[in-house]
């Protein structure tokens, strides 16, 4: 491996100089900083991240905890975590929760030991259920950077990267009253998570203050281990004057789209669906389901550098919370 010195003793100058160059710092000149790159990448010189990590007291690495890495949304927004953190020159070590809080634990603890410089992460579901945070208060506590986003911990002072999860839903819901309809149905497979009841309330909250609505609000959770199609079958079956359905999570309003065209269900003159994120299988369905768009790289890159301004500031400040502007992507499940 190439270090330093072999450089400096090929350039004819100190150690010091080519740290300094390959840094671009202002005290050496253009013309010395051009020289020593061109020779580092000739002998394919690579600095040691252990050293540096020693000098500086950071790892130049950041911890990133996902609670599923085949959800679409997690995998979309992990991606532009790395985006980011690429860009500003740091790695990140991913560790998958599996919506276990055992495991979460466990993430935070191995990489809280001084491998990483900061968290991201989205709590697992197991710990919402469990109502536990005091594992990441405690990483807070130690002075570790931490930033969470979409599901959050209200009571821990971090900073965090959110969407207006009630706004959301909330429009969508307007949307469909504004459409005239009358029996407007919210399917959820997310009912213990904190992003699950925002929805829920938004929802709830647009039928209240819409005037003309006269049938009850009709919430059907469905299971984490339930048959989808089963509990929306029913839903139809018992409800058949549905027409509009929203979906809060990113697989029931497909179920529902499926099933109301095979029952002949016209859509949208006699029904409109919107789902919630408008990737993966969302926008090829036929017709193009219309939904909720996260903008999920988005909640990515700016975790990433809520997570560096807080490292480089190395401030107690007031913790940031940062919203990610939702929209409505009109396709053709609604007028």
């Amino acid at each position: 491996m190439v270090t330093l010195k072999q450089l400096a003793e090929q350039l004819n100058v100190s150690v010091s100089t080519v740290s300094k160059a390959l840094h671009e710092s202002e005290e050496i000149s253009k013309e010395t900083i051009e020289r020593v790159k061109v020779l580092a990448k000739q002998l394919n010189y690579q600095p040691n991240k252990v050293a540096l990590s020693l000098k500086s007291n950071k790892t130049k690495t950041l911890g990133v905890i996902i609670p599923n890495i085949l959800n679409h949304f997690f995998a979309k927004v992990l991606y532009g975590i790395e985006e980011e953190a690429t860009k500003k020159g740091y790695d990140i070590i991913i560790c998958i929760s599996h919506e276990s809080y055992a495991k979460e634990l466990q993430s935070l603890e191995v990489l809280g030991n001084g491998s990483v410089d900061g968290f991201i992460l989205s709590i697992a579901e197991e710990t919402q259920i469990k109502n536990q945070s005091q594992h990441i208060e405690s990483v807070v506590q130690q002075g570790i950077p931490v930033v969470m986003f979409d599901r959050v911990a209200d009571n821990v002072d971090c900073d965090k990267v959110i969407i207006d999860d009630f706004g959301a839903a909330y429009e969508a819901t307007e949307h469909l009253l504004d459409e005239g309809r009358k029996q407007i149905v919210l399917l959820s497979n997310i009912e213990e998570l904190s992003v699950g009841k925002l929805r829920v309330n938004g929802y709830l909250k647009a039928l209240e203050e819409a005037p003309k609505y006269k049938s009850k609000p009709i919430v059907i959770n469905i299971g984490k281990d339930d048959d989808i199609e089963h509990p929306i079958e029913e839903m139809f079956k018992k409800h058949p004057k549905v027409d509009g359905i929203l979906s809060i999570d990113n697989t029931t309003g497909v179920v529902a789209l499926h099933k109301a065209l095979k029952k002949g269900i016209d859509v949208p003159k006699d029904l409109s669906i919107i789902g919630f994120s408008d990737e993966n299988v969302l926008p090829f369905t036929e017709p193009k389901l219309s939904t909720i768009s996260q903008h999920a790289m988005d909640i990515g890159k700016a975790s990433v550098d809520l997570l560096l301004e807080r490292i480089k500031s190395k401030s107690a400040n007031k913790s940031k919370v940062k919203t990610i502007k939702t929209n409505l992507v009109f396709r053709n499940t609604t007028k």
